[in-house]
Formats: C-alpha cells, structure tokens, sequence
C-alpha cells in the first residue's frame, strides 16, 4: 500500500460540518494552513482504518513519516506539497506530525481495546492534541498558550468523540473507554460487545465525561487569556462539541442508544458569537 498523495490538491471537509465553517471564519492565509493540515490528517488517518494488511498500513505511515522528514530537510515531496508553504510562516512543528502519524500507527496496529488511562491519554495527545499543537500555532498563540489550549482542547474534543461514537467503535472491534474505569465497574470480561451490554457501562462513561468536562474547563482558561480574535475558531469548536457531551450524558448509556449529533441550531449560534470579530 502507498500513501495517500494529496499533493497540490486538498480535499476539503464537508461544507456543512463544523470543522468546514470553523475555518471559514479564519483569515484566507490561516485558512488555506488548515485545510492543508486537515488533509493531512484524513490522509493518515484513512491509512489507519483501511482494509488492506496491518503490516502494509504501517508501512505507508512511515511513508508519510519519511515525507515530512524530507520536508523538514528542504525536500517537498507529492505528498507534502500543500503543506510546504505553510510550516515556516506558521512555525509549525516537526513532532507534531509525526505525534499524528504515532496515533494513527496505533490504531494500524491492533484493534485498541479497553486500554489503560494512561494509553489512553497518549492516544488522545496523539490524534487530537497534536492536531491542535499545529492547529493553535496556525491560530495565532504563543507557543506555551498553543501548546497548553491544545493539550486541555485536544482531549476533551476526542473524549467527548469516543463517548459519543461507542457503538460505531465497538462495530469494528475497539473500545476507547479506560480499563481502570471498566474494572471498577465490576467488568471482567472486555470485549466491545460485553462491555456495552453491562450495567456498568453507565458509571464507566460518566467517569470519562468528567475528566472531559476538567478539560473543556481548562482549555476555556487558557482561551479566555487570549485576544479574541485568535481564539474564534477553537471557541467555535468548544461551543459545538462541548454541548454533544452534555446530551450524550443526558441520553445516557443504556441500550438501545441513539447517536447524538451536532446540533444545527448550535453551530449556527456559535458562528454567530465567535465568528464575527
């Protein structure tokens, strides 16, 4: 298998998805940055849930670990063209891809299940808050502030995702939800399926939704440090995330369970609040 090229060409989010307006609302140089970022990004992250073999996905993300080395070495490569005119005028980091491409590769290499808080929390600065690490700096932060917001922001966007997408998980074999939490719940056995027909299953997500909730906490301080006008878009992005864990609680975990999705009301909202400067 041969990494996904995105070349000059990047294949944009979904024009209706948070993600898509959230960078609208940036300026055009900011924009075009992360638009280049998030096709990286979906590039690995489509390597990381292909079909092909395990040994073959890892080898095209170290293909793209290869290519951002090259990058950083003053050689553009296929794969890295729309990234190139980005990472000097943005001081983007060199271990932040590579943090990416270590998440995915976790994912490429066996179907996580029930991992400790610790695996857990590396896996969530891997997919999320390294996505941040290089999405904060394209923002405007200081790098301490970049560094900090994305750490806080990171974690609570992807735990409040793997709450949220449970069932999704379990339908191909992964379970994020921490094996602390799980055994404290009386669960023995931790296959996907078992796990989210226990009883448990309730007291075990509410667990993880707390430390998300200390993080959107934190990731709002550090924000609330920051000019406005720097902080629009990951405001935007707490404003429609952070409501998705408050309803997936509200649902609660008992079967059957309907999947909670953005609201449309409250993304236009938030564009309303933090898109106009």
């Amino acid at each position: 298998m041969s990494a996904v090229a995105i070349e000059n060409r990047v294949d944009l989010p979904a024009a209706g998805s948070s993600f898509y307006l959230g960078m609208r609302i940036l300026p055009k140089e900011k924009r075009e940055a992360m638009f280049a970022v998030y096709a990286f990004c979906r590039a690995v992250d489509d390597i990381a849930d292909a079909d092909g073999s395990r040994p073959d996905r890892s080898e095209a993300l170290e293909g793209w670990r290869t290519d951002i080395d090259a990058l950083y070495e003053g050689e553009t490569r296929p794969n890295t063209a729309a990234l190139a005119p980005h990472i000097r005028p943005f001081g983007l980091p060199r271990q932040a891809f590579h943090d990416v491409i270590d998440g995915m590769a976790m994912d490429a290499a066996g179907d996580i299940q029930a991992p400790s808080w610790a695996e857990l929390d590396l896996y969530c600065d891997r997919v999320a808050s390294a996505v941040g690490r290089l999405s904060a700096r394209i923002f405007g932060l200081p790098d301490a502030e970049a560094d900090l917001l994305a750490h806080h922001l990171g974690r609570a966007l992807q735990l409040t995702n793997i709450l949220r997408d449970i069932d999704e998980d379990a339908g191909i074999n992964r379970l994020y939800l921490p094996r602390e939490a799980l055994l404290r719940a009386g669960m023995h056995e931790l296959l996907p399926s078992v796990v989210l027909a226990h009883p448990g299953l309730d007291a075990v997500c509410r667990e993880v939704a707390a430390r998300a909730r200390e993080h959107y906490a934190a990731a709002s301080r550090v924000m609330d440090g920051q000019p406005r006008r720097v902080v629009k878009a990951p405001r935007l992005m707490e404003a429609v995330y952070r409501p998705v864990l408050e309803r997936t609680l509200a649902r609660g975990f008992a079967a059957p369970r309907e999947r909670v999705s953005k609201s449309k009301l409250g993304i236009v909202w938030a564009l309303l609040r933090y898109g106009i400067a």
